[in-house]
C-alpha cells in the first residue's frame, strides 16, 4: 500500500470515528463538540471552550480530520497532507486525560498543529516530500518539534512543501502538487505550501514552515494567513532537513497575528544544537502576546520601499490591495514614509543569496546522519537514484556545480554583510519602524508556472525579522470567488519581533482582511 493510500485509509478511519462520536453525543446529550465553531477557531477559542466543557483535544482531532478526508483528496483535493499522525487521536486523549486531573491547560493544550516535512518528528517519516527519503522515520523530534509537543501540542499532520524546500509552487516527487484553496488553478506558494493551504483550509489550528528565501511569508501571502520569518537565530533549526544553514528559519504559519505570537512563544529561544540561537540569549521578551495592541499602528513610522512594487499591468490587482493597506495604516494613525531608495530583490536571489551554493554541503552534512538503509546520504546520491521531482533538476544539478569555498560564495556573504548595513541605515535615515511592501508584486502564480517577483529575499539574505499579514483580495473571478489573497510584508530590525507583531496586530484588527476560501466550507 503507497503512502498515500495509507494516509487515506486513515483519513477515512478518524472521519468515521469522528461521525461515531457526534452521533454518540447526541444521544447522549454531553456538550463537546455540540456548541462549538471549528472554522477559524484561535488557540483562546479552543481553550475557552475546553474549560467550558464543550469541545476537547480528541474531538477536535476527530473534526479536523474529518475536514481532511472532504477536502484534501476529494471534493476541492488540495493535496497539501503528506502523512496522517495515527498517534494523534491518543496523544489527545492523554492531553485530555491530563487536564481532567490537573484543570491546567499548557500554552497549546490540545492544539492540533501542521507541520511541514522537513521537521524531524519522532515516529514519524520525514522526507522533504522526496521520494529518496521515503520510509526514513526519525528517531528524535527537531527541537522545535519538541518545544510544540512540550507545550501540548497534538501533531495531526505532515505537509507537503515543494520537494527539498527547493522553490515556491509546492510541488513534490512524494506528494505531488499542492492547490491553492481559493483559487485551484494556482499554487499556494511556497515552499512551505502544504502548511499555508491546510491552516488556510482549516484542516489544523496552527502550522509551522521554513524559510530560506520566501517560504513561510509566500503561503501565507497566497492563503490570506500570518506567517511571521523570526530574526536569524531566535528559532532553532536543528533537526529541520537543511537547504542553507545560512539562511533558513522556521517559524509559524496562523490565521491570526495572536496565534502567531503564541507560538512564537513556545519555539524561540537558546537550543545548544545550533549556535546560532545563543544570539537570542536576553532578546526573548516574556511573551510576545504582551505586544498584541489593537491600537498598535497610532503613531508608527512605516516606510513603504517604494522599489519593491511592480508597475505593469500584471501587477495592477496587487497594487490595489497595498495601496489600500496604506491608506488603513494612515487612518488607523500610522505616518507613512515612502522609500525611493532602490533595492533590487531579483539581484539580491540571483547576486547575494547563498541558497544554491550551500544546498550541496548543508543538506550532505545532513545526510550523512541517516541511517544505512536510508539509501542516499548526499546530494549526487540523490540525483543519481532519479527519485526526486524533475522540476527541481536544474536547482539541484546546479548546486552541486558551485563552489562554497570560492572567492564568489565570500563576495555574497560580504554582500549580506552591506545590505544588513544598507537596511538599517535606510531606515535610521526615513526614522521608520519598519519597511513594508507586498511580499509578492504579482498574484501567486497559476499550476505550472514558476513562481515569480517575490520580495521575501530581504528578509531572508538579510536575517532580519518580518511578518506577513492578510492584506485583502483581488477582484472575484469564476476560479477564485472570493478572490486570490494579497500579503503585506513587514521587515524590521533584529529582534524586533514586538515590533512587528504589535504593527501586524493592529493591521489586522481595523482591517479583518482575512477571509475563508469558499472551496472548503463548512461540513
Amino acid at each position: 500500500m503507497t503512502l498515500r493510500k495509507k494516509a487515506l485509509v486513515l483519513v477515512c478511519c478518524a472521519a468515521a470515528l469522528a461521525c461515531a462520536n457526534l452521533h454518540a453525543n447526541a444521544a447522549t446529550g454531553t456538550q463537546a463538540g455540540t456548541s462549538f465553531k471549528l472554522e477559524e477557531a484561535t488557540i483562546a477559542d479552543i481553550h475557552a471552550a475546553m474549560k467550558a466543557g464543550k469541545i476537547t483535544s480528541a474531538e477536535l482531532v476527530r473534526q479536523y480530520l474529518a475536514r481532511i478526508d472532504a477536502y484534501d483528496q476529494k471534493g476541492p483535493k488540495l493535496n497539501s497532507i503528506i502523512l496522517l499522525n495515527p498517534q494523534a487521536m491518543r496523544d489527545a486523549q492523554a492531553l485530555d486525560a491530563e487536564f481532567k486531573k490537573t484543570h491546567h491547560l499548557r500554552p497549546l493544550h490540545g492544539i492540533p498543529v501542521l507541520l511541514k516535512d522537513n521537521v524531524e518528528t519522532a515516529g514519524l517519516q520525514t522526507t522533504a516530500g522526496s521520494l529518496s527519503l521515503k520510509g526514513y522515520v526519525p528517531q528524535n523530534d527537531a527541537f522545535i518539534a519538541k518545544k510544540l509537543k512540550e507545550a501540548g501540542a497534538v501533531v495531526i499532520a505532515k505537509t507537503n512543501l515543494h520537494e527539498f524546500a527547493v522553490w515556491g509552487e509546492t510541488v513534490s516527487s512524494l506528494g505531488g502538487q499542492t492547490l491553492n484553496p481559493y483559487d485551484l488553478t494556482r499554487t499556494p506558494g511556497g515552499s512551505s505550501g502544504g502548511t499555508g493551504a491546510a491552516v488556510a483550509a482549516n484542516f489544523g489550528t496552527v502550522g509551522i514552515g521554513t524559510d530560506t528565501i520566501n517560504s513561510i511569508r509566500s503561503p501565507s501571502s497566497a492563503n490570506s494567513l500570518v506567517g511571521i520569518r523570526p530574526t536569524k537565530g531566535l528559532v532553532s533549526i536543528a533537526g529541520i532537513v537543511p537547504y542553507s544553514y545560512t539562511q533558513d528559519e522556521a517559524g509559524p504559519i496562523t490565521r491570526t497575528v495572536t496565534d502567531a505570537a503564541k507560538v512564537l512563544d513556545v519555539v524561540a529561544g537558546y537550543d545548544p544544537k545550533d549556535a546560532v540561537t545563543a544570539g537570542s540569549v536576553g532578546n526573548q521578551p516574556k511573551t510576545y502576546t504582551a505586544f498584541l495592541d489593537a491600537n498598535g499602528l497610532k503613531g508608527a513610522r512605516i516606510g513603504v520601499l517604494k522599489s519593491f512594487f511592480g508597475n505593469g499591468p500584471e501587477h495592477t490587482e496587487t497594487n490595489r490591495v497595498i495601496d489600500q493597506a496604506i491608506e488603513s495604516m494612515r487612518k488607523a494613525g500610522a505616518t507613512i514614509v515612502p522609500i525611493e531608495e532602490p533595492i533590487d530583490a531579483n539581484e539580491l536571489v540571483n547576486k547575494v543569496s547563498v541558497h544554491l551554493y550551500d544546498l550541496e554541503k548543508d543538506l550532505d552534512s545532513y545526510l550523512r546522519t541517516l541511517p544505512a538503509d536510508v539509501g542516499v546520504h548526499s546530494l549526487k546520491e540523490i540525483i543519481a537514484s532519479g527519485k526526486y521531482h524533475k522540476g527541481i533538476e536544474a536547482n539541484i544539478k546546479n548546486a552541486v556545480a558551485l563552489d562554497a569555498n570560492s572567492v564568489e560564495y565570500k563576495s555574497r556573504l560580504i554582500g549580506r554583510t552591506d545590505l544588513q548595513t544598507k537596511i538599517l541605515k535606510i531606515m535610521a535615515d526615513n526614522k521608520v519602524d519598519v519597511v513594508m511592501f507586498p511580499h509578492q508584486k504579482r498574484l501567486v502564480v497559476p499550476v505550472g508556472e514558476t513562481q515569480v517577483e517575490r520580495n521575501g529575499v530581504l528578509g531572508a539574505v538579510s536575517g532580519f525579522p518580518s511578518i506577513v499579514v492578510p492584506a485583502g483580495f483581488s477582484t472575484p473571478t469564476a476560479t477564485a470567488p472570493v478572490g486570490v489573497p494579497v500579503g503585506m510584508e513587514m521587515l524590521g530590525r533584529p529582534y524586533s519581533e514586538p515590533m512587528l507583531i504589535k504593527l501586524g496586530y493592529g493591521f489586522e484588527q481595523h482591517t479583518h482582511a482575512r477571509k475563508v476560501p469558499a472551496s472548503t466550507p463548512a461540513l
